[in-house]
């Protein structure tokens, strides 16, 4: 049986380790011919191990698949560029970019420095930016000289920003940020071909296992026969099949845990005031509580 990839070429960053492994290793088995980007760095970001990559490729052609292995800095606009070049001048073309690749610096808004916040939001929000804009110049070049483009971004969100999670204000706010830039991406790509979802993934990496009260929580079940939930394996096949032709979806978010896969509805305005006129504070304050379920004391959520 054909892949649901099968010839198309795709690249995966952060594709050394963790959910990014699992989606070139996925994608290969597909048919796809993959590039492995990944720096090699640690959870942080910090440190240089170009093995990772490379040992990703050496797994994917032992199993027969065509696979390359790139260290390009995904957050560097020349970077961004080399890479989009690598896999063409590598395999031809270009049909899928998976970016995946990001950092965690957790700390509690009172104590972030000011370079754990720049270097996350760096590596997530120009780290996806730099590769989604070289790859979508090429497929826009494509179009003009009159070749059918069927391309897909696949963008890496998470829940920390979609709903919320305290000790990640820098992380959360990149990947809240990725969810809006799938959003207009998809806007503006499509009359170049190019389809642009993202997955807000849930699952067992180094980054979960680094994070506050998530160890235990994402441990492999003892069990065998006990369906492990957490395996970065899980989120994968979805990702494939938004990077496949046969999926016509485009700008949206989804969340992915072991068998879940779940719509996030975007931001939607919901109950409102309105009057014929300017409003005062006083009224506002009699007012506003009644459309946000009866209002709430500071700092806490609507009941």
């Amino acid at each position: 049986m054909m892949g649901a990839l099968e010839g198309k070429v795709a690249i995966i960053t952060g594709a050394g380790r963790g959910l990014g492994r699992e989606h070139a290793l996925l994608f290969a088995s597909e048919g796809a011919k993959v590039v492995v980007n990944d720096l090699g760095g640690a959870v942080d970001g910090s440190g240089d191990d170009r093995s990772a990559a490379q040992q990703v490729v050496d797994e994917i052609r032992h199993k027969g698949g065509e696979a390359i292995a790139n260290a390009d800095d995904v957050a560097d606009w020349e970077g961004g560029q080399h890479l989009v070049n690598a896999a063409v001048e590598a395999f031809g073309d270009l049909h899928v970019l998976v970016n995946n690749a990001g950092i965690l610096r957790d700390r509690v808004l009172v104590n972030m420095t000011e370079e754990e916040w720049d270097a996350v939001i760096h590596v997530h929000l120009k780290g996806h930016f730099v590769p989604t804009r070289w790859a979508a110049a090429y497929w826009r070049e494509q179009s003009k000289a009159g070749n059918k483009v069927n391309a897909a971004v696949v963008n890496t969100s998470s829940t920390s920003g979609l709903l919320g999670n305290p000790g990640q204000s820098n992380y959360g706010t990149a990947k809240a940020g990725l969810a809006a830039f799938t959003v207009i991406a998809a806007q503006e790509l499509a009359r170049y071909g190019v389809r642009v979802n993202a997955i807000a993934p849930a699952a067992r990496t180094r980054m979960t296992e680094s994070t506050p009260g998530l160890s235990d929580i994402v441990r492999a079940p003892s069990d065998p026969g006990v369906f492990d939930t957490w395996d970065p394996a899980n989120v994968s096949p979805l990702v494939a099949y938004l990077a496949s032709e046969s999926c016509p979806l485009t700008g949206k978010v989804f969340f992915v845990q072991g068998g879940k896969v779940q719509f996030f509805q975007p931001w939607t305005l919901a109950a409102e005031i309105n009057k014929d006129d300017r409003w005062t504070v006083a009224e506002l304050a009699a007012e506003v509580p009644g459309i946000v379920g009866g209002g709430s004391p500071p700092g806490a959520l609507p009941s």
